[in-house]
Formats: C-alpha cells, structure tokens, sequence
C-alpha cells in the first residue's frame, strides 16, 4: 500500500513538471510602464518553473485594448488603467476576473533642468518642449493633462506639448533631448537606463484620478494552465518585491 501511494504521488509530481515543460508559451500584453518590472517578475517565475516560456510585449493600454476588441491572441493583458480590462470583461472576452495588481505613481522628470518646483516650472522658457504619453489612449498622458489642469497650466503648457504613443516613448523624448521634460511613470524612473539620471519629482496624487492598474487573463488562455499559475504567482512575496522596487504602490498597502 505505501509503495502504491510513493508511486501516485512520484506520479503526480512528474505530471505536474511535465505540464510545465510542456505549457504552451504565455504571452503579456503589458502597460509601457510595467516593462522593466514584469520582465524581472518573468525572470524569476522561470526560475521557480523552468521550462514555462514568457513573452513580454510592452505598449500603450489602450491600443492593447483595441488590438484585443479585435482578436489579438494575447494570454493575460496588464493595464495602466484597470478600466480597460473591466471592459473586456464586460465583452465577454476574458476568461477569470479583473484584478488589481499595483497602482502607480506619476513624476515629472527632466535629464538637463531641475524640476525641484514642481510642474509650474513647466511654463518657464527654459522648458521649451514638454513630452507625455498621448491622452487619446495611454493613462498616464491622461493623467499628466488631469495635473495641468489641476494646476492651470494648461493653456500655458499645452503648445509646448510633444505626444508620445506611449508613457515609455515619452520618457525617451526627454532622455534624447527631444523634449526638455517629461510627466512620467515613477517606475521608468527607477529602471536600468534611466535610474539616476537627470532629476525628477513626484506629483501630488490630488491633481488627477488614481492610477490603479489592472490585468486579467483573456480569452485566448482559457485553456492554458500556466495563465493560471502565473496570475496565482503574482500573490507571491517575490512578486511584491519586484513591484515595490519599482515603485509601485500594493493594492491595500498604505504607504
């Protein structure tokens, strides 16, 4: 009886290897602004499953969000903004519930000119070219237009205004010189390339909506046993610590 019951369970622990070596590859759709973050988070869930396979494509929220309305075959899609998963969901095209996984932080962030007063000093002559992420579809340029608003610089900041097609892009406006500043994500900030660079400065929180960012497994991986596994592994203390690391705040966690 003990040598039957070894046997299952050696069985079992084989089968489930086996489901990792040979589980299709996921793909993940991903905010511009959670690049850096989820390919350390890929790195380590390789690590803990060897044999699973990850893709990390990185890009504007919203233009996922259409590429995925129109059939894109991405497995789990992470947005800048948990609205746009909600709204698969309500379209029937995602397979398990929309959850929160971070919330982020917007900067204001130059590479030559120092930002120490705060967006205000966007309206000086200094800064001649002011990059963000294209409002139409990328949260963070929707929220860097909320803080001008919110500070009335608009009308004084608007003609400066060089539009990314995503948060990303418009942080490597600012760090070739193509724009003299850039509202940012803090964690492109905190990545390799940019980390110590130039000077930058958080914007208070009050001056636009929250950027609670969001993901969901999608239709195409209903299927798929390591879309499971891996939305589970982003639970994980390893997971979190990656994300603080990043900057980004935890869902329930104060600061």
């Amino acid at each position: 009886m003990m040598k039957s019951l070894c046997a299952l369970l050696c069985s079992a622990v084989l089968f489930a290897h086996a489901l990792v070596a040979h589980a299709e590859p996921l793909t993940l759709a991903v905010a511009a602004d959670l690049k850096s973050a989820m390919l350390d988070i890929a790195q380590s869930y390789q690590q803990e499953y060897p044999g699973s396979k990850i893709e990390v494509i990185a890009g504007s929220s919203g233009k996922f969000y259409q590429q995925i309305v129109n059939g894109a075959p991405f497995d789990l899609y992470f947005s800048a903004d948990i609205d746009y998963p909600k709204k698969l969901k309500e379209q029937g095209l995602t397979a398990a519930e929309v959850k929160t996984y971070a919330l982020g932080r917007l900067v204001l962030w130059s590479r030559t000119l120092p930002v120490a007063g705060g967006l205000s000093v966007l309206a000086g002559d200094k800064f001649r070219k002011v990059a963000i992420a294209n409002p139409e579809h990328a949260p963070y340029g929707k929220r860097a237009k909320d803080s001008l608003a919110y500070y009335g610089l608009m009308d004084k900041v608007a003609p400066k205004l060089v539009l990314g097609e995503s948060v990303a892009q418009a942080a490597q406006f600012a760090a070739t010189g193509a724009a003299d500043a850039a509202i940012i994500a803090y964690s492109l900030v905190l990545a390799p390339g940019m980390q110590g660079q130039g000077s930058y400065l958080l914007i208070d929180e009050r001056s636009h909506a929250p950027l609670e960012q969001g993901y969901v497994i999608l239709k195409h991986a209903a299927n798929n046993p390591d879309a499971a596994r891996f939305s589970s592994y982003l639970d994980s203390g390893a997971v979190q610590a990656i994300f603080r690391k990043y900057g980004f705040q935890l869902p329930g966690v104060a600061r």
